[in-house]
């Protein structure tokens, strides 16, 4: 089992920035990837990015490319999202998931396991 805590979330005007931390307690030694996804109101869960644990190849949904970086700090178990040039749009309640089996896909949230509970993030226009 893996355990997932998030942090981080918050309300930020447009153009700002926030960094996300998902903390990871368990069996994290059997993790293959660790992924953000968010959920806006009304719509369904979608993947944001994702990092492949032993290989350390990072992932992103084109919406976010070239503002969120997703990253890792292996002595404390955290995963990071550094969200910069927040819009409205980004605007969603954020999980942390993992997975300890391999796919080729990373985007596709059935394939995690574990999930976090969730940070909320609201840019403001």
């Amino acid at each position: 089992q893996v355990q997932l805590v998030e942090s981080g979330g918050g309300l930020v005007q447009a153009g700002g920035s926030l960094r996300l931390s998902c903390a990871a307690s368990g069996r994290t030694v059997s993790c293959d990837a660790v992924g953000w996804f968010r959920q806006a109101p009304g719509k369904e869960r979608e993947f944001v990015a994702a990092l492949s644990w032993s290989a350390g190849l990072t992932y992103y949904a084109e919406s976010v490319k070239g503002r969120f970086t997703i990253s890792r700090d292996n002595a404390k178990n955290t995963v990071y999202l550094q969200m910069n040039s927040l819009k409205p749009e980004d605007t969603a309640i954020y999980y942390c998931a993992a997975r300890d089996a391999y796919y080729r896909d990373y985007s596709w949230t059935a394939l995690y396991k574990y999930w976090g509970q969730g940070t909320q993030v609201t840019v403001s226009s």
